[in-house]
């Protein structure tokens, strides 16, 4: 059973070594999970960065680093936005005018996948998952709320 599930900014802190997370996620590892939307958002990431011209220079460094994105991504439960997170989204959209804001439909698809299975966020972003009703959040950063 998933108990938590990375935000995306949280996988980024992890994959460049961050204690707390690295901490955390190797004694809660098989409780953990990311989401498809995740995956999205670092994907993207990554072919922007590797499409940019100016990185021309960098690709050994970049194709390394989206290698290690792809290789940490093996190991960890993927979550897909599945019929039971889409009902969850439609809800929270339907329910709160707030998270309509383009700026954060990421987040609240990654928020109805984390209702959809009953877990906790894991998540510096309190400002915008916060909004969420009833979303239990943490913060693995060492960082608190």
């Amino acid at each position: 059973m998933t108990r938590f599930i990375l935000d995306t900014d949280h996988v980024s802190l992890w994959l460049q070594g961050n204690p707390y997370i690295c901490a955390k996620t190797t004694q809660l590892s098989s409780d953990i999970a990311v989401t498809i939307v995740t995956v999205q958002e670092l994907f993207n990431g990554w072919v922007v960065q590797i499409n940019n011209p100016t990185q021309a220079n960098n690709l050994i460094e970049l194709y390394t680093r989206f290698w290690t994105t792809v290789e940490l991504l093996r190991n960890v439960q993927i979550l897909n936005f599945d019929v039971a997170a889409n009902v969850q989204y439609q809800k929270l959209l339907r329910e709160n005018l707030s998270l309509r804001k383009n700026r954060i439909q990421k987040d609240v698809r990654i928020a109805a996948i984390a209702l959809s299975v009953n877990a906790t966020l894991v998540t510096r972003n309190q400002r915008d998952f916060s909004q969420i009703p009833d979303l239990p959040i943490e913060d693995w950063t060492g960082n608190t709320f």
